[in-house]
């Protein structure tokens, strides 16, 4: 089965409210849907979103090297020889992460539809659903506090705290304030986009170990290439670290697990390329007896629905980080996966389960060209 045409559209969702981390403020989701139909009719789809500060992808980037560089490589390749597919794209660019997981997602859709078979379980089929962590935005202890609550009466038991803008007594505040709102039982996991240095990391974690926050693990704590910053907050703090923007590619995954840099990896389709790169890292960590988390920049439900089949089909990723699609404004209806609070369930329909009239209706609705 060929591919024979591959089609892009500019979208966009506004959210609820402000997504503020360390590293930038967003208002709006923008993001390229990818349409790719084979030759019998079957239509996959995919997406790619512009991080500039932790991609370096763009808008136009992406458009550009999907139509001009990979596209022209894929078109009347058979979709069955999916190995050379992937070759192909790695080979004729480098870099462009985003614009090859969007390609990749819509190569995987049809593949799981060819075999009539959810994504998920083509890909592996560990688990039927998965339950995700929720995120805090950067803002005062007191705003921080009353999310985290409201976040709480939603069905969310894990909470996602950015951090990484403050000193140590305003980090310890924000955390202190969510802790005393929530109680003890909520799991606590901190991002701090890479918002401070190895020894002001060191001294905030290990204030937060003695003040007794029970925090379950710190998300990227240092800038993403200080790997040696990174192995000096691993081995001087008692609380998980985990790599995130550090993270791109297996042979970033390889330095890390041979220098024990950190004790959890967090794979992003868009900064791995795709699926069939994030399984290659996945398996690297397994090997290395580290476990992974599966997260996404700030998405669609396209993109977190090829995320999720990724995450679900796989025992090593014991954790998630896929509310993405909760943070927009519109309820996106158009199959893929569904939230019912905190648990993101399947359905049983080919591929990512995307019905494509009512994509397309979507994608009319929001474009933004």
């Amino acid at each position: 089965m060929k591919i024979c045409a591959v089609e892009t559209f500019l979208v966009q969702s506004p959210l609820h409210r402000p997504f503020v981390t360390a590293l930038r403020t967003v208002h709006t989701v923008q993001s390229v849907i990818v349409k790719m139909t084979a030759e019998n009719g079957l239509i996959g789809w995919g997406e790619a979103v512009p991080t500039h500060v932790i991609t370096g992808d763009s808008i136009g980037s992406i458009r550009y090297a999907i139509e001009q560089v990979l596209v022209p490589e894929l078109i009347g390749q058979d979709l069955t020889r999916r190995e050379q597919l992937f070759e192909r794209m790695q080979r004729v660019i480098v870099g462009n992460s985003s614009a090859k997981a969007a390609l990749d997602m819509a190569i995987h859709d049809l593949l799981g539809q060819l075999c009539g078979l959810p994504l998920v379980q083509l890909l592996g089929g560990y688990r039927e659903s998965l339950t995700t962590d929720v995120t805090v935005s950067v803002a005062t202890p007191t705003d921080m506090a009353n999310e985290a609550a409201e976040c709480m009466a939603k069905g969310f038991t894990t909470l996602k705290v950015k951090v990484g803008t403050g000193t140590l007594q305003e980090e310890r505040e924000r955390i202190r304030a969510i802790r005393q709102e929530i109680g003890p039982d909520v799991i606590l996991r901190l991002d701090a986009n890479q918002g401070w240095q190895p020894k002001e990391a060191i001294r905030i974690i290990r204030q937060l170990e003695d003040d007794g926050l029970n925090i379950e693990l710190i998300e990227q704590p240092v800038v993403a290439d200080d790997i040696e910053g990174m192995c000096e907050v691993t081995r001087q703090t008692q609380t998980l670290i985990m790599a995130d923007e550090s993270i791109f590619s297996t042979v970033d995954a390889r330095k890390l697990l041979e220098l024990r840099a950190v004790n959890l990896l967090n794979i992003k389709l868009m900064k791995s390329g795709g699926i069939r790169e994030a399984l290659k890292i996945n398996t690297m960590a397994e090997a290395h007896g580290i476990e992974c988390m599966v997260g996404s920049m700030m998405e669609t439900a396209v993109g977190v629905t090829a995320a999720a089949h990724f995450a679900a089909s796989q025992s090593n990723i014991t954790r998630i980080d896929l509310d993405a699609p909760l943070l927009l404004a519109d309820r996106f209806a158009n199959g893929g996966i569904q939230y019912n609070g905190a648990v993101m369930e399947f359905g049983s329909d080919a591929g990512l389960g995307l019905d494509s009239a009512q994509m397309m209706q979507w994608v009319k609705e929001h474009a933004c060209e």
